[in-house]
């Protein structure tokens, strides 16, 4: 049996859980204040461009959104999001649950245009009843989105002339940052992010990490009392180590960079094999997630020997399903599956 369901389904990296190992039995200080957190949040600046940033390390992807979102809205704002966005669809009303709507709005392919987010926060503006309303508060997009598919720069720079004009933060989910950033299709990068939203974060989870993300600050607008607030929600890391020790590792000798781009590349090769092998896309995405179409007398042959993710039925006996490769995916992964479809 292997395994295309997700891009987390290994440990962590070699590198990374030798690092882990080096510096174990080391006495440091708790809480993200040790010398391998400090190391990461600059090698981050660094490689961002950005050195005013503010770096913050959680330890997973739904806590992280939860976190940066109801720290940055007030009490009567909530978050504009792609109806197909994560914090919409596969967060078990997180976002919802800290007493904050998603805002849902119609999207293409994952991706929310910037004259959608326009037309709705002039729409809501124009509104005499607005004070009865959820106020906008915020922008969130995912980058890949839920679809693989990635924003070029110019959307990106839409979305952030609109976020700036009505003055609410650009943020972007970067669960699997790096694959986005490696994609042979793309023509955004790290600097252009954060040049561009008010906050992300680099997802460490999805990309050679036993757990992770790094949250960016870029406009010096870390919320007041961060700190307190990450506590007062579970989620201080007493060990912060753990995470700084991480991101150290993935940020040195371009660790991170090369892990997504070895994805990306068994990624190409997974669409070869595919469009060989005769299987219907559904969505033929730039990035290391891919969507196709079974019939599922077929798939319920293939999860014999492969685990794949359900997305979504397509009619009676055919399902969508989701592969996905990852820093860890093998080219023998790739020739199993070749010979087994």
């Amino acid at each position: 049996m292997i395994s295309f369901a997700s891009d987390y389904i290994a440990g962590a990296h070699p590198q990374v859980l030798k690092r882990l190992m080096e510096t174990n039995l080391e006495p440091l200080p708790g809480y993200g204040e040790d010398p391998y957190c400090a190391a990461a949040r600059e090698k981050i600046r660094a490689a961002c461009g950005c050195p005013q940033a503010q770096v913050e390390f959680l330890t997973g992807g739904t806590q992280t959104n939860q976190i940066v979102i109801s720290t940055l809205l007030r009490e009567h704002e909530g978050v504009a999001a792609a109806k197909t966005g994560h914090v919409s669809t596969h967060e078990a009303g997180a976002i919802e649950y800290t007493g904050h709507k998603v805002m849902e709005l119609p999207a293409e392919d994952g991706k929310l245009a910037a004259d959608m987010l326009e037309g709705f926060l002039q729409a809501f503006y124009s509104d005499e009843n607005r004070e009865h309303m959820v106020f906008p508060g915020m922008a969130y997009i995912s980058h890949p989105t839920e679809f693989g598919t990635l924003y070029t720069k110019a959307e990106l720079e839409g979305l952030s002339r609109v976020c700036r004009e009505y003055g609410i933060p650009l943020y972007l989910d970067g669960a699997r940052l790096g694959y986005g950033l490696m994609s042979r299709e793309t023509d955004v990068t790290l600097q252009d992010i954060a040049a561009l939203c008010d906050v992300f974060y680099i997802g460490g989870t999805k990309v050679g990490a036993l757990c992770g993300e790094a949250v960016v600050f870029t406009r010096n607008n870390r919320p007041p009392h961060f700190t307190n607030a990450v506590k007062k929600r579970g989620a201080l890391l007493a060990k912060g180590r753990l995470l700084g020790v991480q991101f150290d590792a993935l940020f040195t000798d371009n660790l991170y960079f090369e892990l997504s781009r070895h994805a990306i590349a068994m990624a190409e090769g997974l669409k070869t094999i595919l469009h060989e092998k005769g299987v219907e896309f559904y969505l033929e995405a730039p990035t290391n997630q891919q969507f196709v179409i079974l019939d599922d007398k077929k798939l319920e042959e293939l999860r014999q020997q492969v685990s794949v993710s359900f997305w979504e039925k397509r009619g009676p006996d055919r399902t969508v399903i989701r592969l996905a490769t990852s820093w860890s995916t093998t080219p023998e992964d790739l020739e199993f599956l070749r010979c087994v479809l």
